[in-house]
């Protein structure tokens, strides 16, 4: 791992980014260092257990009741995390006009939080709540406030912290959990505004990302094993018509065989230096 960057990738980055016109694709590895664990390990290889599946979270007032349960414990991480030197570095190299625009897979509005703007939030925000009957959404915290209301058995229960706000709890105290009505029509059939396991990225969000892809110069991804499908088409866009594309990534990802150049570098170190780098430049 290499903590302290060497100065001939920061030149190289410096040398093809200077126009402005990269994107920046971001997933799970920019934020472990505000607190908020990542899906997979250095392998690409998924950790724990398999996550909520969208099917499953329709299919059953069970599995629905399971997810809450879980995420209810797990929001308060997610909502006093802060973001860390990478995100600041993106915000400030967006500011200074530095990158053309900027794409996230994460869900915790982190990039939001440190001043960037634009940003495509590819599979949504774990900040706001949707009901699936009237489609009207909620802010998360108002939801926190009734579901802890509504289940003061679970106030100090300490349950282990998974990606995306979910927790390891037993289940055992799942079977008591009152879930979470829609403020608007009283649905039961609430869902956090994010893209689940199994779910399709919304077609204009989708869409979106495509266009700032297309119109890009090259890309830059930072903290993604690129799994997930939505992430990797992007790339193999930007590969097939032979713009640069690099990434800053601790480990495997699914797009090795196309980049330009990988970085395996902590993220929150090399991308304040380049931040300097490029703001210094005229």
């Amino acid at each position: 791992m290499l903590d302290h960057p060497s100065d001939e990738y920061l030149d190289y980055l410096q040398r093809i980014m200077a126009d402005g016109d990269f994107v920046v694709l971001t997933g799970a590895g920019i934020s472990t260092a505000s607190g908020i664990p990542d899906y997979r390990d250095t392998n690409g290889v998924r950790r724990g257990r398999q996550p909520m599946m969208y099917q499953e979270f329709l299919s059953a007032p069970e599995s629905r009741r399971r997810y809450w349960a879980r995420a209810m414990l797990g929001w308060p991480r997610v909502r006093q995390a802060q973001p860390n030197a990478a995100h600041e570095a993106l915000a400030s190299l967006q500011s200074q006009g530095r990158i053309g625009g900027l794409i996230t897979q994460n869900v915790d509005t982190l990039h939001d939080q440190a001043g960037s703007h634009d940003v495509i939030e590819l599979h949504g925000s774990l900040h706001r709540v949707l009901c699936l009957d009237c489609g009207r959404r909620s802010e998360r915290d108002s939801i926190q406030r009734v579901m802890e209301t509504q289940n003061p058995y679970l106030a100090g229960v300490d349950a282990v912290q998974a990606p995306d706000g979910d927790t390891l709890l037993d289940r055992a105290f799942e079977a008591r959990f009152q879930v979470p009505h829609c403020p608007y029509c009283e649905s039961e059939r609430m869902k956090p505004d994010v893209v689940f396991f199994g779910e399709n990225v919304a077609q204009p969000t989708a869409a979106r990302a495509m266009a700032a892809v297309e119109n890009a110069g090259g890309m830059l991804v930072v903290g993604s094993s690129l799994m997930a499908y939505s992430a990797f088409r992007l790339c193999r866009v930007i590969a097939d018509r032979g713009k640069p594309l690099i990434a800053i990534n601790l480990g495997k990802t699914r797009a090795d065989d196309l980049l330009d150049l990988k970085i395996e570098a902590s993220c929150e170190h090399i991308l304040p230096s380049l931040a300097q780098r490029l703001s210094a430049q005229p």
